[in-house]
């Protein structure tokens, strides 16, 4: 199992640490609200990945094979999710209420990852790849991988974090913090036209 968590690593580190929807999300959320304040999102976010990545490895994907058009829905769903999210950043850098913008909670991390078609690609791919023939350690190898690809992502979104966080910390004036929010919302706004288009 070492020598897969190891080759898993590193097949996951480039999709783990490039942008995309996640990464954007827990980055927006880091500069507008802090690390701590973002916590509660990234748990609820790798919570629900580790159960529909357990899930998929002992045999969703057989399901989404059979009805091609739960791909679509989700594809469709996510994508309009992230624009919402996108909306609300931009919303957040206009109004001065605090009431009006609220750090990303459990369910809103949940949300994110059940609604992200690109995720269940990405873990049936990984499963392709790294799940060994053999039926007797199977089980095993299923729950190990679940684990090391939860745990990588989770790292990768606190680095993300923790670099919207930094940039942030330089833009505190009101205005400055309105042209970061508009940058960040712009960036989930084309991750959202992404996930739509490909």
């Amino acid at each position: 199992m070492t020598q897969i968590s190891i080759a898993l690593i590193v097949f996951l580190f480039p999709l783990a640490y490039s942008p995309g929807p996640g990464n954007m999300f827990f980055a927006a959320n880091g500069a507008r609200f802090g690390l701590m304040a973002t916590l509660r999102a990234n748990f609820g976010y790798h919570l629900a990945t580790w159960l529909v990545t357990l899930a998929i490895g002992l045999g969703f994907v057989t399901a989404l094979d059979r009805y091609p058009s739960a791909f679509l829905i989700l594809k469709t769903a996510g994508s309009l999710y992230v624009l919402w999210l996108a909306w609300k950043l931009f919303r957040s850098g206009v109004l001065q209420d605090s009431e009006a913008a609220r750090p990303a909670s459990f369910w809103d991390g949940v949300t994110l990852l059940v609604l992200n078609p690109k995720a269940y690609v990405i873990i049936a791919l990984m499963f392709t790849q790294f799940l060994p023939e053999s039926n007797s350690v199977r089980m095993v190898a299923v729950l190990g991988i679940t684990t090391v690809f939860t745990l990588n992502n989770f790292i990768a979104f606190l680095v993300w974090t923790m670099i919207g966080d930094q940039i942030a910390s330089r833009f505190r004036s009101p205005d400055s913090a309105r042209r970061l929010n508009t940058l960040f919302g712009s960036l989930l706004a084309l991750v959202a036209l992404w996930m739509f288009l490909t």
